[in-house]
């Protein structure tokens, strides 16, 4: 009976070794030889996206870049970006915030944010921040064209939600 004890003790604490709270090979393998995690290729592929309107890809592939390096203000930007087109405001203005103290005075920042405020409707925010970034560049394109966007904006009528009843 004591070596039928003896032989059991010995077996569950050789079981012990295999559990999987353990170490197994796999994870312990030397990693030194593999290259290192290319971080860029989500921002790439999430530029990609969204240049090409897949929006919902685009902000999934963002926030996978900014799971790598969270400190990377394109990818912040591009988030933000992709937020607004999904018309998820209150995520892009988190990353706006997280963004601000960084290059809040950037002409990129200063369009974007300009272009999220054209979105929701606030086009006198909206005005205030393609100015700013007209005073800064007053030669870039994408504030040339937010301008005209914001110009043509205000001569649109601004319809609330069943406003279409005579159709």
């Amino acid at each position: 009976m004591k070596r039928v004890l003896v032989l059991s003790v010995i077996l569950a604490l050789g079981a012990c070794e295999n559990a999987s709270y353990s170490d197994r090979t796999l994870s312990t393998k030397d990693t030194a030889s593999l290259g290192f995690y290319p971080d860029d290729q989500l921002l790439v592929s999430a530029k990609m996206q969204f240049r090409e309107r897949n929006y919902g890809k685009s902000y999934k592939l963002f926030k996978e870049a900014l799971d790598v390096v969270p400190d990377d203000t394109e990818a912040w930007l591009g988030y933000a970006a992709s937020a607004d087109m999904l018309r998820q405001f209150e995520r892009a203005d988190y990353a706006y915030r997280r963004l601000q103290p960084v290059i809040g005075q950037r002409v990129e920042f200063l369009n974007n944010y300009g272009y999220s405020m054209l979105l929701r409707g606030e086009l006198v925010a909206a005005r205030k921040y393609f100015l700013a970034a007209y005073e800064k560049d007053p030669s870039n394109p994408i504030t040339a064209n937010n301008l005209e966007l914001l110009r043509n904006s205000v001569s649109s009528p601004k319809r609330a939600v069943g406003d279409l009843r005579g159709i």
